[in-house]
């Protein structure tokens, strides 16, 4: 005769999966732990596939290649050595040639902050006497568009930039990497925000003129700067460096003061009331900084690390680290959002700009749990920022070791988005942005968050997959 079945009287429980059945165990009193599990990539086979090979067979080629890609990332000292007129020293820009944020793109498809930020540079540059003749030359190909990424620049927001425009130049000596940024055009009426005014057209000629040969000086007679050092003071005051880099700005300028100081009038005062109501002013160094990490990363073959992410407004790309294919999207809404009074999200234009470099160095996003300011963004309470850098930590390989966030016990940021982990999890980054006007050139309305589009990072996991199995 069989032994008799005995169920045991305490019950404790670990469910996998649907959540509605802890939810019933637990309202009987019965104590239960609820793992989130999901089928890997939505169950779509070819991911599937895809991810078993770069987990399993590939895994050991990969993840060498990105424990160095990390190192590279984390180890770099990116270090501010000058400021120049692109011309001078940005690689392979011939002639009339304008640099622009994101993918590479034509002027009919340039969304309409872009068309005015690129009519006011070739104003500015002497091309045309207005800003219906630079459209015109634009729309008749007498410009050439050119992607910064593309020359190891990058730019934020709606920017396109000249050759006569002044750019920070940052280089990382141990991967002997350069990559530049301009100057940041500050708040208000300028053509980063989608303006094609007179005052924004002016706001190019005078970093061209007079704060571009200012900052010149400044960088020459000055000592070497670390950038990233000094952004990770930033970081432990409350900057994520992306939307907010305000502590990190005042100590740029603190650090600067003597040199400042030095200045001929009557150049000092206008740098100064420049610099005093700049609050981004830090912003485009530190993308150059992250610029030159990523160059140097990028350099590593068989990664699944993503070491590029922009967007020019109309479409959202990216690269792998070892990889020169972009893997092209729509570009996203801008989500999340705080708008100026008497603006919502049918006035918004989608996501735009190179800053997203950040999120790829553990700035930005990553570094939200750190600051009470991004976190009114995010849902008003400090543990909605710790959820987004936990959102990051997700699909990222690594942390920072310089990055720190004191509000989290000090944990380093999450660094090295991983698009086996984007795609397995179905989860893309998160990118804290300005939103601008999409039609009116009314310039900045607005805050928020972008969330990646997945269909680049699948399609980046394709063609690595593809790389590592030929």
């Amino acid at each position: 005769m069989d032994a008799q079945l005995v169920l045991p009287d305490e019950v404790e429980v670990v469910n996998v999966g649907l959540p509605m059945f802890a939810d019933a165990i637990r309202a009987q009193g019965r104590p239960v732990q609820q793992v989130d599990w999901r089928i890997p990539a939505a169950g779509d086979e070819q991911l599937v596939g895809a991810l078993t090979r770069l987990y399993g067979t590939a895994a050991a080629d990969v993840d060498a290649a990105n424990a160095e890609v990390l190192r590279r990332l984390d180890e770099g000292v990116p270090s501010l050595v000058g400021v120049s007129r692109a011309a001078d020293v940005v690689p392979g820009v011939p002639g009339r040639t304008l640099l622009h944020c994101g993918p590479a793109i034509e002027w009919g498809r340039v969304c309409d902050p872009l068309r005015r930020s690129m009519t006011a540079a070739v104003v500015a540059e002497g091309w045309a006497g207005d800003v219906e003749e630079a459209a015109k030359l634009l729309g008749a190909g007498d410009v050439a568009l050119e992607p910064a990424n593309s020359h190891d620049m990058v730019v934020p927001m709606a920017s396109a930039i000249g050759p006569t425009a002044p750019v920070w130049v940052v280089q990382c000596r141990q991967g002997a990497t350069r990559a530049f940024a301009p100057i940041n055009q500050g708040p208000g009426e300028v053509p980063w925000f989608g303006r094609d005014t007179d005052k924004a057209i002016e706001r190019l000629r005078f970093l061209r003129d007079v704060a571009g040969p200012a900052l010149t000086q400044v960088v020459d007679s000055a000592e070497p700067l670390d950038v990233f050092s000094l952004a990770a003071q930033g970081v432990s005051m409350g900057d994520d460096l992306h939307m907010r880099t305000q502590a990190s700005t005042n100590l740029l300028i603190r650090t600067w003061l003597p040199q400042l100081a030095e200045l001929p009038e009557p150049g000092r005062v206008e740098l100064a009331r420049f610099l005093s109501g700049n609050h981004l002013f830090y912003l485009t160094l530190v993308m150059a900084a992250a610029r030159s990490l990523t160059a140097w990363a990028g350099q590593v073959t068989g990664s699944s690390i993503v070491t590029t992410m922009s967007r020019n407004g109309t479409d959202f790309g990216i690269r792998l680290a070892g990889s020169d294919t972009w893997h092209i999207a729509a570009a996203p809404p801008v989500a999340d959002a705080l708008y100026n009074p008497g603006y919502g999200p049918e006035d918004a234009a989608p996501d735009i700009g190179d800053s997203a470099v950040l999120e790829l160095t553990g700035l930005g996003g990553p570094a939200a749990g750190g600051s009470p300011a991004i976190a009114a963004f995010l849902g008003g309470t400090m543990a909605d920022a710790a959820a987004a850098t936990e959102g990051f930590r997700l699909i990222c390989a690594g942390r920072s070791s310089r990055f720190t966030l004191p509000p989290l016990g000090f944990a380093g940021t999450p660094l090295g988005v991983d698009v086996r982990r984007v795609v397995e999890l179905g989860i893309t980054p998160k990118v804290t942005t300005g939103i601008l006007h999409a039609g009116s050139g009314e310039g900045q309305v607005g805050a928020g968050v972008a969330t990646a589009p997945m269909e680049c990072f699948t399609a980046a996991l394709l063609d690595l997959d593809g790389r590592t199995s030929g």
